[in-house]
């Protein structure tokens, strides 16, 4: 019924039957919660009655305006819309689909198989989306369809048609909605309402979850996915407000386009999807000398960058810096606990750091009589910083991409292939590979036989993953390369090259030639986006039986390498 309702244009009497139809879906909703509670009031948890009240009483007062008109009670005449209807329709939707039992069953698919298919499933469903008629001015093939909605469940944010002028209000919230599920992932949010509503889950639900997430103990699973809801929504939410704030208001027609602006960037920015209604993202006249906004979406996109178990470290380690700091002025001792900050952290945060300072450095030095020679003094370092720190899979560009010297398109390559860090929202090999890959070459100069840092030594399954993950990455970018340059002949090898890397690192950067590319080399761009957001490795796992461990070993033998 909503893809019928928002997708194609209907008569009066035809939007009344939908009406009819969505209030008699609220007053069942209503009347089976309330059911619900007659039969099990003792096992439902207070927070699940403080929702069922809430959304209860939201949707009352929709009713209540909506049946007596909009006249009738001016304090809630803002209430008398038909989007207001539909989102009690959707609060009722949540509540009842979370009461579904959500079965991942391990003799199916493994954990690798089910994340993958939940990625494709979203991409075919945004596909059809888009397709529909009110989702775009002038209609949209299969392919760009496809190739849209892959780019923002792979957040990624390479486009073949501009976002601001080809699509509806209706068609950009779709884009929306899949870059929020693309970038926290739909069996996160699915598996958490899930467990919310109903206070449990399987033991087979928690084992595939917790090797989905990484989660050390299976009691730990729901509690890693609160947190990267709780995280993921108070930044947006924040980035949101700081957003509008920022903007100036004589550029936007209406204060709800101020507010979707504010909001569609926030998601996209955290999710490092690169996705933009301006259609020179944010190099557009009005925005690209608008230093605060940009300082805001790097905040965003670095900490979605980062990755939710760094960021909720990072949190717990202030959180420990700060308490410390109180007791030691109130003249009491805090008991000291070691690594707070895990090794993990310290790795991405000190290979975030070292990328983040050398890329501006060298992005400024670059580009300070090219791109850069618009702006002044504080202007010149937030955009050789915000240049510095987009490659790395976020995909806004306040510069004109074209004008680039070839050193910072080098510079831009690599910063893209290296990507953000691991478990977050952002693609590339990931910092932690880059670190391990150069503390490696550093052990073998020094002639250890073990890599050690932070008085730690990094376990060889580690190494052995970073290895794979650079090795798989240059053989899917280069035989992107090779296939584009055989079904487009025209178009030059560093374009073509620059568009693969961007795709692989879900970065969303382009020299131009996106929307100029023949339908196959399209779907070549679709499958690295793909698999550089699943990643190659995760592939391999899900196709590849696991073979059992056999306990013997073969005789060690060196192989010369060099």
């Amino acid at each position: 019924m909503f893809l019928l309702d928002f997708g194609y244009d209907k008569s009066l009497e035809i939007q009344r039957i939908f009406n009819t139809f969505y209030f008699v879906v609220i007053g069942l909703g209503i009347g089976v919660t309330i059911l619900r509670y007659i039969e099990k009031l003792k096992e439902i948890k207070r927070s699940v009655i403080i929702f069922d009240v809430v959304t209860i009483l939201i949707t009352l007062n929709i009713l209540y305006a909506h049946f007596l008109g909009e006249e009738a009670h001016k304090h809630i005449s803002f209430l008398y819309n038909d989007n207001w209807v539909k989102f009690a329709i959707l609060l009722t939707f949540i509540r009842e689909f979370s009461e579904q039992n959500i079965s991942y069953k391990k003799t199916l698919m493994n954990p690798a198989q089910l994340f993958i298919m939940s990625f494709f499933g979203i991409i075919l469903v945004g596909t059809l989306l888009l397709m529909l008629p009110n989702a775009t001015y002038e209609g949209l093939s299969f392919l760009d369809a496809l190739f849209t909605s892959t780019s923002a469940v792979c957040v990624t944010g390479l486009i073949v048609v501009d976002t601001g002028s080809y699509f509806t209000v209706f068609g950009q919230s779709v884009i929306l909605a899949l870059i929020q599920a693309g970038g926290i992932g739909i069996l996160t949010v699915a598996s958490y309402f899930s467990y919310f509503f109903k206070g449990g889950s399987s033991y087979e639900n928690q084992q595939t979850l917790s090797d989905m997430t990484g989660a050390n103990k299976l009691g730990e699973v729901f509690t890693t996915f609160k947190r990267i809801l709780a995280i993921t929504f108070s930044i947006e939410i924040v980035a949101s407000v700081l957003i509008f704030v920022s903007v100036r208001k004589d550029l936007f027609e209406s204060f709800f386009e101020r507010i979707f602006f504010s909001v569609f960037h926030s998601i996209s920015a955290f999710c490092n999807a690169g996705f933009s209604t301006l259609s020179n993202s944010i190099y557009e006249e009005g925005f690209r000398y608008n230093y605060v906004l940009q300082l805001v979406l790097i905040v965003a996109f670095v900490l979605g960058g980062l990755g939710f178990p760094i960021v909720v470290n990072l949190l717990k380690y202030i959180k420990y810096f700060i308490n410390r700091k109180v007791f030691y002025l109130s003249g009491m001792e805090e008991t000291y606990k070691p690594w707070v900050l895990h090794i993990n952290s310290r790795i991405s945060l000190v290979t975030t750091a070292i990328l983040t300072i050398v890329g501006t450095i060298a992005f400024f030095i670059d580009e300070y009589n090219n791109t850069l020679a618009e702006h002044s003094g504080f202007g010149k370092f937030v955009t050789a910083l915000f240049g510095a720190t987009t490659p790395r899979t976020a995909g806004f560009n306040t510069i004109d991409m074209a004008e680039l010297h070839f050193s910072t398109v080098m510079l831009i390559f690599f910063l893209m292939w290296v990507g953000a860090s691991p478990a977050s929202t952002g693609g590339g090999i990931k910092t932690n590979t880059f670190a391990i890959a150069t503390l490696n070459f550093l052990s073998l100069a020094k002639g250890k036989t073990k890599i050690e840092i932070f008085r730690r030594e990094i376990a060889e399954i580690s190494v052995r993953r970073a290895f794979a993950a650079i090795s798989l990455s240059l053989m899917v970018i280069g035989t992107g390369i090779i296939l584009i340059s055989i079904f487009d002949k025209d178009m030059k090898l560093l374009d073509i090259a620059f568009e693969c890397f961007s795709a692989y690192s879900t970065v969303g950067l382009s020299l131009g030639i996106t929307a100029a590319l023949s339908p196959l080399s399209k779907f070549v761009i679709i499958a690295i986006m793909f698999i550089g957001r699943v990643s190659m490795l995760t592939i391999l796992i899900a196709l590849f039986k696991k073979v059992k461990q056999k306990n013997y070993r073969y005789p060690t033998e060196e192989i010369t390498i060099n």
